[in-house]
């Protein structure tokens, strides 16, 4: 009787390095695949070539798509299809295989074991003698393979080609976007930040390629009373001082003695405010890796920013997806080692209802903790939290 081999893991932390992740990760796989035997090999081989043929077939239709609606754009932008390849898929693959690789997994799980099923493979492994938590031994090897490299590429590589991909996507493609010529009589290039407890500072119609704005005011509370202003028509960011350079500046200060008003011609302002932090970047989440994006969360959280949720969201949701990848591994198996009249058109059907489901889950409680006040960190693993006790119930109907 073959032995079974169990495992307790642990996630490593946030602040852990590249190399502690990169070695706890190893450490699981050698210890799992020096327990494998020839069936192991078998499972585990065709679990990752129909893997890695289910993302290249769904890459070509996704870059077929895209470029078919975006053949406009590529014109106008007159740039030849090596730097269209170059400056923007190289990006868009990344992304494209990170937004579809828990149903990558998922359909390749589905497709191949339902033709095990099929065959009656399944049925003369269980007949050997071989368990049925042993036989799902080599899904949970591949599951957790393919959910490390996930885990490893939302943390740091992806986020690298999204550079690439958003950079294109802003440049040549949402310039012409009307959404951002409004005339609501709102200001796209406005902003107001709160520096810190009780400082803020409000800016109009910043330009990124002078660096320079128009109506700059900084307001600092003292027991929910002004007790300084600060405006000035027009402010600069210095390179060379590294700070922002006021002119025609009005200083008024006020305590209990009353007003006190001073005018400047040129004033230098030291604020905790880079010119950089005055760009906005719908693809910001996206482009920060996650101890980057941890880093930002924090400093915006000191300042007092609002509307923080999506990029907790995307925080926890890196980890969230990878333990998806491996859950969907055991749904997929569970569902498909069973023998049906329907063979593997039913498996498919049944699995894409699942993904299907699985997807919409995801995006809806993601939507409530952007647009209202749900958690983020529920939202992110609520998905999973609801498929687990689905993937239990499976389990449990399963024959085995």
């Amino acid at each position: 009787m073959l032995r079974r081999a169990t495992l307790t893991g642990h996630h490593p932390k946030l602040s852990a390095s590249l190399h502690e992740s990169l070695a706890i990760h190893s450490r699981i796989i050698v210890f799992l695949c020096i327990q494998m035997r020839k069936l192991d090999w078998y499972i585990l081989k065709k679990f990752l070539v129909t893997f890695i043929f289910c993302m290249l077939l769904f890459t070509v239709i996704a870059v077929a798509v895209d470029s078919s609606e975006k053949t406009d754009d590529f014109v106008k932008a007159n740039l030849s299809t090596s730097q269209i390849i170059t400056r923007y898929y190289l990006g868009f693959v990344p992304w494209i295989w990170s937004l579809l690789f828990p149903l990558f997994v998922f359909i390749a799980v589905i497709f191949f074991t339902s033709r095990m099923a099929t065959r009656s493979e399944v049925i003369a492994i269980l007949a050997s003698g071989t368990s049925y938590n042993r036989f799902l031994r080599p899904y949970i090897i591949g599951g957790l393979l393919l959910a490390s490299v996930l885990w490893l590429g939302s943390r740091y590589w992806i986020p690298r080609a999204n550079v690439i991909r958003s950079n294109f996507q802003s440049r040549y493609i949402d310039k012409n976007n009307p959404a951002k010529n409004m005339n609501d009589g709102s200001c796209y290039d406005c902003f107001y930040r709160r520096i810190d407890s009780n400082t803020f500072v409000g800016i109009k119609y910043y330009d990124t390629s002078t660096r320079s704005a128009r109506g700059f005011f900084m307001e600092r509370i003292k027991e929910n009373k002004v007790v300084y202003n600060l405006r000035s028509e027009i402010i600069r960011w210095d390179t060379a001082t590294r700070k922002w350079q006021l002119v025609n500046a009005v200083e008024r200060i006020i305590d209990s003695m009353g007003e006190k008003m001073n005018n400047y011609p040129g004033y230098s302002l030291d604020l905790n405010l880079r010119y950089d932090e005055l760009r906005k970047d719908e693809y910001l989440k996206d482009k920060l890796t996650t101890p980057e994006l941890v880093r930002y969360i924090e400093k915006e959280e000191h300042r007092g920013t609002e509307g923080l949720n999506t990029y907790k969201v995307e925080r926890y949701r890196r980890t969230a997806t990878p333990v998806a990848v491996l859950l969907l591994t055991f749904i997929g198996v569970v569902v498909a080692s069973r023998k049906t009249r329907g063979g593997s058109g039913m498996h498919l059907a049944l699995g894409i209802v699942i993904a299907a489901v699985f997807i919409l889950a995801d995006r809806f409680s993601s939507t409530f903790s952007v647009k209202g006040n749900f958690p983020p960190l529920i939202a992110a693993w609520l998905p999973n939290i609801f498929f687990t006790g689905v993937a239990f119930w499976l389990y449990r109907r399963t024959p085995k």
